[in-house]
């Protein structure tokens, strides 16, 4: 296919908003990971994929090449009403695979014999992921001060964080970049993101926030979920200016009844449950696992809370060197209150 094109990561996104962005790879490659705004045209379903992979270890390039037209041959038109739709309503179409191989090369070449002037993207999505560690070891360069918002399970600490970003403050909302709110129980009701796809996701809004002179998230473990945070997050942390905030205990437990709707996510909770539970003391987690029957998840949630969770918290709270600023709040709006005023004499004080 000598008549295509190739555009590099750089140029394709200083014109990503007028491109149609095609990515051939199966379904299974493009929910790991994709550029932001890519519509998934695949050329294998992802059993095709491993098919032809198989073939080419077991007989070779050639076999494998042979069942990959084989399979290709009937899905062209199907394919191209698809990418032709998408490039009906922009500038121009930029095809791409795993690193700018055979596939996106292919397609390309036949929507350019259609009349869709099609580009490659050169070295596929394998440059774009190259694009992202570079520019995320360029925002560690930086060493931006980071204010951090911590407290016991349940205190809002997420709900503050997102109120902030709402007026526009420099919020990293970690949590769901990761898609996991970082407990055992965390993944319940939600869908955990891969490494690349949350790096991509921290990445655009690190982009975002290229002229903020400072960052809010809220303490996390090293590890949220299946992500591990970058080393200059983690450090960001533990150098950071600590914000604890004390919420009433009953509150805490409405407020995590709200976040996991036990009644709609029973069976994720309890197996949630069954892989703590040896790390529980028996009688604890007898009395847990009968009021998990009984279907009182209130008393589930003050037991998790005051036997696991607040201890365990208490706990690697004592290992910082630093002390915190204690908030004490009674709702959210007082406590998105006391934060801005204490963030507005961070940033006063520290002339940001």
């Amino acid at each position: 296919m000598d008549n295509v094109q190739k555009i590099n990561i750089l140029e394709l996104l200083d014109k990503r908003g007028q491109t149609a962005l095609i990515d051939v790879r199966s379904p299974g490659e493009y929910e790991e990971f994709h550029i932001p705004g890519a519509v998934n045209v695949p050329l294998f379903t992802n059993n095709e994929r491993a098919l032809i992979g198989k073939l080419y270890k077991q007989k070779g390039p050639h076999t494998a090449k042979e069942k990959g037209l084989e399979i290709i041959s009937p899905k062209l038109p199907s394919m191209y009403g698809q990418i032709k739709s998408q490039a009906d309503q922009k500038e121009h179409t930029v095809i791409y695979c795993w690193r700018g191989g055979m596939r996106s090369r292919s397609i390309a070449g036949v929507m350019n014999l259609m009349g869709i002037g099609s580009y490659q993207l050169e070295g596929g999505i394998r440059s774009f992921r190259k694009h992202i560690v570079d520019s995320l070891s360029q925002f560690a360069l930086e060493k931006k001060p980071f204010v951090v918002i911590e407290g016991l399970t349940g205190t809002r600490k997420t709900d503050l964080l997102l109120a902030l970003q709402e007026k526009g403050y420099p919020v990293l909302d970690l949590e769901g970049m990761a898609g996991h709110r970082g407990s055992i129980f965390g993944s319940v009701g939600l869908w955990p993101r891969s490494q690349k796809e949350f790096e991509c996701l921290l990445w655009q809004r690190l982009t975002a926030l290229k002229d903020a002179n400072y960052y809010i998230i809220e303490a996390e473990s090293k590890r949220i979920g299946r992500v591990v945070l970058p080393p200059f997050i983690v450090e960001g942390k533990e150098e950071g200016l600590r914000f604890r905030i004390h919420y009433p205990f009953q509150k805490r437990v409405a407020a995590i009844y709200e976040a996991y709707n036990p009644e709609e996510h029973q069976e994720a909770l309890y197996e949630a449950f069954m892989h703590l539970k040896k790390y529980l003391q028996p009688a604890f987690a007898e009395e847990i696992e009968q009021a998990y029957q009984n279907g009182d998840y209130f008393r589930v949630i003050s037991l998790f809370l005051e036997h696991y969770y607040d201890p365990r918290y208490n706990h690697k709270f004592r290992k910082y060197k630093t002390e915190a600023v204690p908030l004490v709040i009674s709702n959210l709006e007082e406590g998105v209150e006391k934060l801005e005023q204490a963030i507005g004499e961070y940033i006063k004080k520290n002339k940001l």
